[in-house]
């Protein structure tokens, strides 16, 4: 629903980069935030009001990294289906990661998402595009085309590069159009497909170990090579303390690296894995508890940059097989907030801290000014009703992939409402 002008009531406005947490109100003209608490001009005079009294008011969520399955995987889901259940999760922004099946390594493909997703309406996308042709490891993509049709970034998603000398030259050339580097670090020697985190656990269960060192060697030579070519590199989905370890030592340095965790890797640990659950099939894997323990140490410390969802929507049949030969992978755009709010409950997390890991943070690394309430900014909002108590049923997901292993979970407050540039994009 499009209205010219829009003012929120009585909300309780919450924005950490503004420093703004309290009852206010919220006043929307053509897109953009015209007005916040005593600042509202006084001839302002609303098309519709929305009373948010005893709800949050959040800036629209921005998340890192998300697998949306078209073109190529069509089969999985669609970007309509994804880009509402992200609206009804609070998200108001995506940054799309590229696949096997779907590169992302031409500007006709990051048009087709573009258009895609300005069909549905229901998001902003940000491309990562792909940093070597098919991502097959060799040859460098075409990255000022990529940077033309405005990718944030490149990324190699999991799949390998032939070798450090021709990772070097990627980041050398990347460097050279100013976009930022999205790796995974992951050695994929030491890297087995349908394995499980190396310890006592994977040996007992008879599955095959992955150990720390798959992420902490690539992470390693990586971090290397920025120290030499100065390019800055955003680190997805660390996984094990080890890292947390090398990341500390990298900023310390002063070296230009960022890095996230998938939400999920703050609460699952390999014991979740006890019964061979395929739903917590995930790369990089889930770890031990004393690995969790340091990520969240690093999200309460401001050692890590973000927290993101990692979705990955799968048909049904992608989980059906023994867990060695199941798709890695959650549908996790609709336990982002809720977990991550979850950490605020534990008391590991302040609340701004929370909104921080998920808005202004996130932002940052993309190089974009949203994921904040001010003035002038555009009315990328949602509304959130702290109190409403819910239980997670999978085929209660508004996403195509019901592969959570969150099925059961009782989480405190939802999304109700979610503005994109001032529209309704998502209501309860």
């Amino acid at each position: 629903m499009s209205h010219k002008s829009t003012l929120i009531k009585n909300g309780r406005v919450i924005d950490p980069k503004s420093g703004l947490d309290e009852v206010a109100d919220i006043a929307i003209r053509k897109k953009k935030i015209v007005g916040i608490g005593f600042k509202i001009p006084p001839a302002f005079d609303p098309d519709i009001t929305i009373d948010a009294e005893g709800l949050w008011v959040l800036p629209g969520i921005i998340d890192l990294s998300a697998y949306l399955r078209e073109p190529g995987l069509e089969n999985k889901t669609r970007i309509p289906y994804e880009t509402y259940a992200a609206a009804s999760a609070g998200i108001t922004e995506i940054c799309c990661m590229p696949e096997t099946n779907s590169p992302i390594d031409n500007g006709a493909t990051v048009k087709l998402i573009r258009s895609k997703v300005k069909q549905a309406k229901y998001s902003q996308i940000n491309v990562i595009g792909a940093l070597t042709q098919g991502l097959k490891g060799e040859q460098l993509s075409h990255m000022g085309s990529l940077k033309y049709v405005g990718c944030v970034g490149v990324s190699q998603g999991w799949n390998p590069v032939k070798d450090l000398a021709t990772l070097r030259k990627c980041m050398e050339y990347a460097a050279t159009f100013e976009l930022p580097l999205f790796l995974h670090p992951l050695d994929h020697s030491l890297m087995i497909k349908g394995g499980m985190h190396e310890g006592p656990l994977a040996t007992r269960l008879g599955l095959s170990p992955i150990p720390a060192a798959t992420e902490t060697a690539a992470m390693a030579q990586i971090i290397a090579l920025v120290e030499e070519t100065e390019t800055p590199v955003h680190f997805c989905r660390l996984s094990t303390a080890k890292s947390i370890s090398l990341l500390k030592q990298a900023k310390e340095s002063g070296l230009p690296v960022t890095a996230d965790v998938a939400a999920h890797q703050l609460f699952l640990t390999e014991m979740d894995l006890s019964d061979y659950n395929p739903l917590c099939n995930t790369i990089p894997p889930l770890r031990s508890m004393r690995d969790r323990d340091a990520l969240r140490q690093a999200a309460a410390d401001g050692v890590i940059d973000a927290i993101c969802s990692d979705h990955q929507p799968h048909e049904v049949d992608a989980k059906l097989a023994p867990f060695e030969e199941t798709s890695p992978g959650i549908s996790a755009f609709e336990t982002l907030l809720p977990l991550s709010l979850r950490l605020v409950e534990e008391k590991i997390l302040s609340l701004d801290q929370a909104i921080g890991y998920l808005t202004h943070k996130p932002a940052n690394i993309i190089g974009s000014n949203t994921g904040r309430i001010k003035i002038g900014a555009k009315a990328n909002l949602s509304l959130f009703d702290p109190e409403q108590f819910w239980q997670l049923e999978p085929e209660q997901l508004v996403s195509h992939g019901k592969n959570t292993p969150f099925s059961g979970w009782s989480f405190n407050g939802k999304t109700v409402l979610t503005l994109l540039k001032g529209k309704t994009i998502f209501s309860q």
